[in-house]
């Protein structure tokens, strides 16, 4: 048996940091420059709506302000040393000034018909009309911009998306933690390794879209034009991803070309196994009935949107990409679709809650244990003060521990607002483990659990899950124990490569599919 403990939660620490009696310039070091991040002049601020809030929750921030604009979130930093680190976290500010221009002046990764369309797909999803699929990398790397992983990629979410589909006898809203996912939180500011027998200290990892991973000094060092690389290679993900969905996979919808080993693990019972084949069995008769009444293939008949996601961290990268489109009202994030707000940045008087406040993409939330009933009604009334279908998609990340504990109170207050979100449970950020030899993984068993008791809890309660956020690559990595493939701890050296969480692989995708299906069938 694996010995694992639970991974250290603690919020970032921001404080200074010495190697060998040198000190290293971090965030809060930085706080000593000159602020360059005051509201600069320019365009009058934007008038929103007058704001109408829960009746038990009236908003106190004295920060509030009924106006906004893209950079509006600047004036918030300075309060907020770990959300700064994370939104703004340059000490060159011509550097960024220049960086930030540039990407202003470059066309937008998405459009607005884009984002209303899965604004109105999500709506659809909390009725009970559709299921939402949000899957990828726990953070996309720069160097994995290449047509062998960004297709790996897509075919393991949508072949998961066909199994639910078929189960569910529902559409599945598909959107990937991708084309564009370059930026990371770290539960520490700084990370501390032993070079030549001596403790060196330096700045967190913090994904492409800031620093490098190697492990120096000048690596660690925020790059303003890391802006425009992640630009650049989101650009070319979501093109190749448009052209992949436009052509078709030959081996997508195809259930004879999957990789099914996993059916035949000992750690499947008979009758799951049973199950499951059979499943495959009825899906690969449907796909081929489909081709069969038309000329058409599979492929075609069943042309499926994607949407690309990524979570709202680099507050630079995020307003320089926000703008007014011809013909709508408002401001479109239209570097993402769906962008997110994490459970370490949803401050409710922090820099990014300013700014996804003031835009008009559908929002998610992450929600952990620890959270305050109160601050998540007034931050759903910050967000969303018109109560639009579609706009927020709340995702509790509880730990499976914790899921029949505090997911109803979470149900039960939201629901009092009037409110009907788009329900979605991450079971992956608060499983986290370490295992002797310092590794973090996650338990595919805890995954499971977390999943199917967030299921249960929302039928008790007469309430819906609407979808499922989970970290897989189609990579035959080796980062999460247990699954019908049975890893254990002394397995995860053989292919452990991710740089930040560790993600579900191939055959673990396919069976938290697999295993879904089984909740969603109707009776």
């Amino acid at each position: 048996m694996s010995v694992v403990t639970p991974c250290a939660t603690s919020g970032p620490s921001v404080g200074p940091v010495t190697v060998s009696h040198r000190r290293i310039q971090t965030s809060s070091s930085l706080q000593t420059r000159k602020n360059a991040y005051s509201i600069p002049s320019g365009p009058p601020l934007t008038e929103l709506p007058s704001r109408s809030h829960h009746k038990d929750a009236t908003l106190t921030d004295p920060h509030d302000t009924p106006t906004w604009h893209p950079e509006s979130w600047r004036a918030r930093t300075a309060s907020d040393a770990a959300a700064k680190l994370f939104a703004a976290p340059y000490d060159d500010d011509d550097r960024v000034a220049d960086a930030t221009g540039r990407l202003r002046q470059l066309p937008p990764l998405v459009t607005s018909f884009e984002i209303e369309a899965l604004k109105k797909q999500l709506a659809e999803a909390a009725e009970g009309k559709r299921f939402l699929l949000w899957g990828g990398d726990c953070a996309e790397t720069l160097a994995d911009c290449r047509p062998a992983i960004i297709t790996i990629k897509l075919k393991i979410l949508l072949q998961m998306s066909l199994v639910l589909v078929y189960a569910a006898k529902k559409p599945v809203v598909r959107v990937g933690r991708m084309c564009g996912q370059y930026a990371k939180p770290r539960s520490s500011a700084t990370e501390t390794r032993t070079i030549n027998g001596q403790p060196v200290t330096l700045p967190s990892y913090f994904g492409d879209l800031i620093n490098r991973a190697d492990f120096t000094p000048e690596a660690r060092r925020p790059d303003p034009d890391l802006m425009l690389e992640g630009y650049k290679h989101a650009a070319l993900t979501l093109n190749f991803v448009r052209s992949l969905l436009h052509a078709g996979f030959a081996d997508i919808h195809h259930p004879e070309y999957w990789d099914l080993g996993f059916l035949q693990r000992a750690a499947l019972t008979p009758d799951v196994r049973r199950e499951y084949e059979l499943l495959t069995s009825r899906l690969l008769d449907g796909v081929r009935f489909m081709e069969a009444v038309g000329e058409r293939g599979f492929e075609q008949l069943s042309a499926v949107d994607f949407f690309s996601s990524h979570e709202a961290l680099n507050l630079f990268y995020e307003s320089a990409q926000t703008r007014t489109v011809p013909r709508r009202s408002g401001h479109y994030n239209l570097s993402t679709h769906l962008p997110w707000l994490g459970e370490r940045t949803r401050r409710l008087d922090g820099p990014h809650v300013e700014y996804l406040r003031g835009i008009s993409n559908p929002i998610g939330v992450k929600l952990g244990p620890g959270a305050n009933i109160d601050d998540i009604l007034r931050l759903l009334d910050t967000l969303d003060p018109a109560h639009q279908p579609g706009k927020l998609v709340l995702i509790p990340r509880l730990g499976a521990a914790n899921v029949r504990r505090v997911l109803p109170g979470f149900i039960d207050s939201v629901r009092r607002t009037g409110r009907s979100p788009l329900w979605v449970c991450d079971p992956m950020h608060a499983n986290a483990l370490t295992t002797r030899s310092g590794r973090k993984t996650r338990s595919f068993d805890d995954i499971l659990r977390e999943l199917d008791d967030s299921l249960t809890v929302h039928a008790e309660n007469n309430s819906r899950l609407g979808g499922v956020h989970v970290e897989i690559t189609g990579q035959d990595v080796t980062e999460c124990i247990g699954g019908a493939m049975n890893l254990t701890e002394d397995d995860l050296d053989r292919n452990y490569d991710t740089l930040c969480d560790p993600r579900l692989n191939y055959e673990q995708s396919l069976e938290l599919a697999f295993r879904l299906a089984r909740r969603l069938a109707p009776a």
